[in-house]
C-alpha cells in the first residue's frame, strides 16, 4: 500500500516544522510591556508623590504593615524604575526577561497588596493588572520568542 502523508505531518528526512506562532501569545508579550510600562510609571508617580508632599497619603490607624509615608515614597519609586526598566528588556525575546518580568509584576501585587489601605481601589485595579501580566508572560514561549526575535533555542 501506498503510504499517504498530510501536508501538516514531516516526513522522514524533511527538517521540523517551524513553531506556529498564536497571535494571542504574541499579542500577550505586547500587552504584558505596555501594562509594565504602565504600571512602572504609577509606582513612579505614587513614589514621588509621596517624596514631594508628606502629607498627600495619610498616616493609617492600627494598620500592621504601617511605614513611614517618605518610606512607602521611595519603595514605591525604586520599583516604579524596575518595573519600567523590565518592561523594555521583555522585547528582546529573552526567557531571563521573562522571568523577570513575571517576578516583578508579582512583587508590584505585593506592593499593592500592602499599599490598599492608601487607595484600595487603585491597587485593585493595579493587582488585576499584574496578574495579566503574569500570566501573559506565563503564556508565552520560548519557541515562540525564538521564532519573532531569532533568540537562540
Amino acid at each position: 500500500m501506498t503510504e499517504q502523508t498530510s501536508a501538516e505531518q514531516s516526513r522522514p528526512g524533511t527538517p521540523a516544522q517551524e513553531p506556529r506562532i498564536r497571535p494571542v501569545a504574541l499579542g500577550g508579550v505586547v500587552f504584558a510591556v505596555c501594562i509594565l510600562a504602565v504600571i512602572g510609571a504609577y509606582h513612579a508617580i505614587a513614589g514621588l508623590a509621596a517624596i514631594i508632599d508628606h502629607n498627600f497619603y495619610r498616616a493609617q490607624q492600627n494598620y500592621a504593615y504601617d511605614f513611614s509615608i517618605n518610606g512607602w515614597g521611595w519603595l514605591q519609586l525604586l520599583s516604579g524604575i524596575i518595573v519600567f526598566a523590565a518592561a523594555f528588556n521583555l522585547f528582546k525575546g529573552r526567557t531571563w526577561a521573562r522571568a523577570v518580568g513575571i517576578g516583578v509584576a508579582v512583587f508590584s501585587a505585593l506592593e499593592n497588596f500592602f499599599f490598599t489601605p492608601y487607595y484600595p481601589v487603585w491597587s485593585a485595579i493595579i493587582i488585576a493588572l499584574d496578574v495579566l501580566v503574569i500570566w501573559s508572560l506565563a503564556t508565552y514561549g520560548h519557541r515562540e520568542a525564538h521564532k519573532v526575535y531569532n533568540a537562540p533555542l
